[in-house]
């Protein structure tokens, strides 16, 4: 949410900074800024409410005039998305400019004290607060320097930050501190980047520093990076990274959209994920996280799962797996609800956390408090050496690659494909699943991202097709049962982030306790129907919606004909065993959704409103 850039070097600050904020795009903004310090040392300003584009066009005449620069992508959180409410922000005395991504909780007391000293501000944000309480600690005592008052600042607000920081009485200086959202700081050779995460400096060093949380870095061509933290300023030494993320991985390769990309990227990022973890000639599963605590799981009260969106999806298929292979109680809960309602969570209970980014605020939160409470966590996400990554007490990656269109799509299917090998993996150990099914469904496991392929190339022609006659429509109702439920759930989520349709989820039984009230002629309804599974039950529910004339797009299994037969749209996936079919099914309801969003016009990687890693609460 929101992106940070900065630079200091010997090459065009204006270039890498512009280049920079377009890679952080995909994270979802409303505005953009830029400020450069010239070679008189004064600051250069331009920003504006729209897009990175809008920014160009009003700031081209600074290109070339300074080797020390930051700028913003901005997602409002205080204030209407606006110029005067876009990043960089201006002190009073107008000699510090800053760039944050979070928010500030107390910023209005904050704000109300510097009022009473005499400061104004021009904006409704909380970062201009930030900026004007560090101007306040440099004029209360004139002894103290730009990082110390910094620091000083930090130490003042509480809530989420990332920020970096100018002073034009400090030329060549960079200041950045991290609480909550994530920082990376790229080491060049005589050149410093700073950034959200490592997109917009992988073509010019492959070595970071990824900033921890509580710590400040200060950063200069002639001092270097000087890591403290930001409670006591106590020294830290710097903890240099090699970079795995490569340039090819972060552009759209010949595809038009990202998502699109992402989306035939499935087959590869599924067996990444399996890849060195199933080992089917061997007959085993070698998790190292799950396996040197599966005591741990076994012996647990219970499995909490903790998520958002997309990966609270994930997290319900993964309690329908876990309960029924390894036998262990799961509980789902959202995230930005858990840790609010005052859960019971005790030392015998295993919290598992996913996260596309690895910092999204809400899980974090969530894991703060479990942690507390003595709880064993587990993560799965993404991002190498995110920040619940590095709060959690084992996981495992993803391995899906860098995801950068909004809407997930490869990193939802990996989740999935983890917690499949968890599951599977815990009841082999415990007993619950047998030798001979344990065998059976590993192999078929390594089988899914051929049928992954399969449905690929069999329906992405059909589906464009299909789509094209639901350009119009206002609403879409999503039906499925067992394991496709929350697939169901995750269909109609992609469609409304994508193509502003409304679109409801369902359990199928669910459907005439209430939504059978919205179906006619006019609702189309996608209904997952796989043979596995409660398949009669299914075609009972297509058949009361045929009774009221409902417009019936059904995913089924090849050679199927009793639903195909009622439907008045097919869509064919591969047979698999029930617990796979979501993986399965999941990938042409990402396509309906995708190419009913291109020909309505839609910008489908950066889909209005959304941010990409949510680290506000």
């Amino acid at each position: 949410m929101c992106g940070i850039v900065g630079y200091t070097g010997f090459q065009d600050a204006y270039d890498i900074v512009i280049n920079g904020l377009r890679r952080l795009e995909y994270r979802g903004y409303d505005s953009a800024g830029i400020v450069l310090e010239d070679s008189a040392n004064k600051f250069e300003v331009e920003k504006t409410k729209g897009k990175v584009d809008d920014l160009v066009n009003i700031s081209k005449e600074l290109k070339g005039r300074a080797n020390i620069g930051m700028g913003h992508t901005r997602w409002a959180t205080h204030g209407v998305p606006s110029d005067r409410n876009s990043h960089p922000h201006l002190s009073n005395n107008g000699k510090i400019a800053i760039v944050h991504n979070g928010i500030i909780e107390n910023y209005d007391t904050i704000k109300t004290m510097l009022t009473e000293k005499g400061f104004t501000f021009q904006s409704e944000t909380d970062t201009e607060v930030l900026v004007n309480l560090i101007q306040y600690f440099m004029d209360l005592n004139p002894e103290i320097d730009f990082p110390t008052a910094v620091r000083y600042a930090l130490n003042e607000v509480y809530g989420a930050y990332a920020i970096t920081v100018l002073h034009e009485d400090y030329p060549g200086v960079l200041v950045v501190g991290r609480l909550g959202s994530p920082l990376a700081i790229g080491i060049g050779d005589k050149e410093y980047f700073i950034a959200s995460d490592a997109s917009p400096f992988v073509e010019f060093t492959k070595e970071a520093i990824y900033l921890e949380e509580g710590h400040m870095a200060t950063i200069s061509l002639e001092q270097g990076v000087d890591i403290r933290t930001i409670n006591d300023n106590s020294k830290i030494e710097p903890e240099i990274q090699k970079l795995k993320l490569s340039l090819e991985q972060i552009e759209k390769g010949g595809y038009e959209h990202f998502m699109l990309k992402e989306i035939f990227e499935q087959p590869k990022s599924v067996h990444d994920t399996m890849r060195g973890r199933l080992l089917v000639d061997e007959g085993v599963i070698k998790m190292a996280g799950i396996w040197d605590h599966v005591e741990r799981f076994k012996n647990a009260n219970r499995i909490i799962i903790i998520a958002c969106g997309t990966s609270w999806h994930a997290g319900l298929i993964g309690e329908y797996l876990i309960e029924e292979y390894a036998r262990i109680p799961v509980e789902v809960e959202y995230a930005s609800e858990f840790r609010y309602r005052n859960p019971i969570i005790t030392d015998k209970d295993v919290v598992i956390a996913i996260s596309q980014s690895g910092e999204t605020a809400d899980t974090m939160a969530a894991l703060k408090l479990a942690k507390e409470k003595g709880a064993f966590i587990y993560g799965i996400c993404n991002v190498v050496d995110s920040s619940i990554a590095r709060i959690t007490d084992a996981g495992s990656y993803t391995h899906a690659g860098p995801e950068i269109g909004v809407a997930s799509t490869k990193a939802f299917t990996a989740q999935l494909t983890i917690l499949t090998l968890i599951a599977f993996k815990l009841g082999k150990h415990n007993g619950t699943l047998g030798n001979a099914e344990f065998m059976s469904l590993i192999a078929e496991l390594d089988a899914i991202p051929k049928r992954i392929e399969e449905v690929l190339s069999s329906t992405h022609e059909q589906i464009q097709q299909i789509s094209k006659d639901f350009v119009e429509t206002t609403n879409f109702l999503y039906l499925g049962r067992g394991y496709n439920y929350p697939a169901a759930l995750e269909g109609a989520l992609k469609l409304k982030e994508i193509s502003y349709i409304h679109a409801e989820g369902y359990p199928a039984a669910e459907m005439k306790h209430g939504p059978i009230a919205l179906i006619d002629e006019n609702m189309p309804i996608v209904i997952i129907a796989p043979k596995k599974g409660h398949y009669d039950k299914i075609v009972s529910n297509v058949q009361e919606i045929k009774a009221r004339k409902g417009k019936i797009i059904a995913v089924v299994n090849k050679g199927d004909r009793q639903v195909s037969e009622m439907a008045d749209y097919v869509i064919e996936i591969p047979e698999t065993s029930e617990c796979f079919s979501p993986i399965v099914a999941s990938v042409p309801l990402q396509l309906l959704a995708y190419y009913i969003a291109v020909y309505r016009g839609a910008n489908v990687d950066q889909p209005r409103n959304l941010a990409k890693s949510v680290t506000v609460e």
